[in-house]
């Protein structure tokens, strides 16, 4: 969809879909930590005299974080069990952007992830806001592919 200066309007973050391990799970309120990062490495040989080269170092990536409510689901916490029983199983998956017509947009894809930590909700007697529980995954890779 275009704007009036035909120029294509950004996609909205609120249209998305996690897949994991091929299965594709819906209804999670948050997802981030789409992220990767290389800290430069100082570098002087002794010929340089006052100069620093800056190499490329290691490739990071962030976890990636996922929240939604808890229900009668629990194949989630089931990986994240099997992880804490010294069973860890690693899972590709990918995070899933959509248009506003529910069409794949772009894609990112994860490789060898695993459940590192679960947050279960913060309880409140007196509020009525839906119990919501976290999940960060580890991964050794994300690449982005575009629809």
């Amino acid at each position: 969809m275009a704007d009036r200066d035909g120029k294509p309007d950004p996609y909205r973050s609120y249209r998305f879909r996690v897949e994991i391990g091929g299965v594709d799970r819906a209804g999670f309120r948050e997802c981030s930590g789409l992220d990767t990062s290389q800290d430069p490495i100082d570098y002087r040989e002794g010929i340089d005299p006052l100069n620093v080269r800056k190499l490329p170092g290691l490739i990071k990536y962030s976890n990636i974080v996922l929240k939604w409510g808890i229900s009668d689901d629990s194949e989630l916490w089931d990986w994240r069990k099997e992880a804490t029983d010294g069973k860890v199983a690693r899972k590709s998956g990918s995070i899933v952007l959509l248009d506003d017509s529910g069409q794949e947009k772009m894609r990112w894809n994860f490789v060898a992830g695993w459940p590192s930590k679960w947050t279960g909700p913060s309880f409140n007697a007196t509020g009525n806001e839906v119990a919501i529980q976290t999940l960060e995954i580890v991964h050794e890779g994300l690449t982005k592919a575009k629809k």
